[in-house]
């Protein structure tokens, strides 16, 4: 008799946990919104699948319970609740509703992730990378021969870290060019193009950039940051015309550069102006960062309210526990609004300010993100500072949303078309 009441016990745990599910709440509740993303990707990196509650609770995240999953949120220090079946089967039902602005989104499989970034040390740090680390998502570091030898098939996303794609260094030659780390990037970045066929560094950079361009093309996720985003950009305009001075490339640029542009190659800006004092730390007018004037105390940019039904896409991607997220500088800070084409969709913007900081845009099979700053928990980050400790900012609005877009390649196919 205690025999079969023990197994019955027995039973009636196993449904109870099968019955169960953990929620991962994402609003102001959650202690650390930064690792509860990197818990969710190695829940699917085991196999196990998890929905997405778009504008619930923040943007939580459902996942049936599992000892394994609830030992992990109590390392990394993540907020979880255990709920009912029922509770759950509630929440998705009201989620559902057709008057309720929500909707879930089923992760199936953790993403192949690539950050694009040089080898060695740079003289700053990239918040993409920092995030990545602190969250414990892994990531595969790839520059020029490795997208050259065609190697980017192999990811479902690719970050370009705070590059310069036109060949001018970043335009640090007046500030920095006796660096030995400036030196020792000219010579690597001339190595690299020599070995790759190309007769200067210009050259090489773009066609990295059109090779990531294709990749985009082909259904590849991109995402990037302050000078990644209009220095590509500008890249893909320049193809064929010299806009490098000679202390770049050893030669004059093309006097005519400017009228020379073709804006229809680029994917998020039009009509801009090149900057070509090769002494000036800018590149392009579509950067906001010398003429905008908005105090610190004052710079914020508020994200778009989108349905989550019909748009799941720009939902996921602006998912957070605020609406208004405290502005943070680059070298491309913002982009100036009227310089962004007409069929990107403007995610996060200033509108008093008349630029826009979070763009995102669809190319043939894929997608693609531009972010403007350079580390959203350091309203300036210079050369040569320390990189951003993230255990003094685990809920950094800016920060998830890099993260959003780490995970939402992830979300099952159908609700990834536009």
């Amino acid at each position: 008799m205690r025999n079969r009441i023990l197994f019955f016990l027995m039973i009636a745990m196993a449904f109870q946990v099968k019955a169960s599910y953990l929620l991962i709440p994402m609003d102001d509740t959650q202690t650390n919104h930064l690792k509860a993303y990197g818990v969710t990707y190695w829940v699917l990196q085991n196999g196990i699948e998890a929905q997405w509650l778009l504008n619930y609770r923040g943007g939580s995240f459902l996942i049936q319970n599992h000892s394994e999953i609830q030992t992990e949120c109590a390392i990394r220090g993540v907020s979880v609740e255990v709920i009912a079946d029922g509770t759950a089967q509630a929440i998705l039902a009201e989620i559902d509703r057709e008057d309720e602005n929500m909707d879930h989104v089923k992760l199936e499989k953790a993403p192949k992730i690539a950050v694009y970034s040089p080898k060695n040390k740079q003289p700053w740090d990239d918040a993409v990378t920092l995030v990545l680390t602190y969250a414990q998502i892994p990531y595969d570091i790839v520059y020029d021969g490795e997208i050259l030898d065609g190697e980017l098939s192999k990811y479902d996303w690719l970050h370009l870290h705070h590059e310069d794609f036109t060949g001018q260094y970043g335009k640090f030659y007046a500030a920095y060019h006796h660096m030995k780390w400036y030196q020792d990037q000219v010579n690597e970045n001339e190595t690299m193009a020599a070995k790759y066929g190309f007769g200067k560094v210009s050259q090489l950079k773009l066609a990295v950039a059109k090779t990531i361009k294709e990749y985009v093309r082909n259904g590849g996720f991109l995402f990037a940051m302050c000078s990644a985003t209009d220095s590509y950009d500008i890249a893909l305009a320049a193809e064929g015309v010299d806009i490098c001075e000679s202390m770049f490339d050893g030669d004059p640029a093309d006097p005519d550069a400017q009228s020379k542009l073709d804006y229809s190659k680029t994917l998020a800006f039009k009509d801009f102006k090149l900057s070509q004092n090769p002494m000036e730390y800018e590149y392009s007018d579509i950067d906001a960062t010398q003429t905008r004037r908005v105090s610190k105390e004052s710079d914020y940019f508020t994200l778009f309210d989108f349905s989550a039904k019909w748009d799941p896409v720009p939902s996921m991607l602006t998912q957070d526990h605020t609406h208004m997220i405290r502005g943070f500088m680059g070298q491309t800070t913002a982009f100036k609004s009227e310089l962004i084409k007409s069929d990107v969709l403007v995610m996060g913007e200033n509108k008093a300010a008349g630029e826009a900081r979070y763009l995102h845009g669809t190319l043939g099979k894929g997608m693609w993100t531009f972010l403007g700053g350079h580390d959203p928990a350091d309203y300036q980050h210079l050369v040569y500072d320390p990189a951003t400790d993230l255990d003094s900012y685990p809920n950094s609005p800016g920060y998830r949303l890099i993260l959003n877009n780490v995970l939402f390649p992830a979300a099952k196919k159908k609700k990834l078309k536009t």
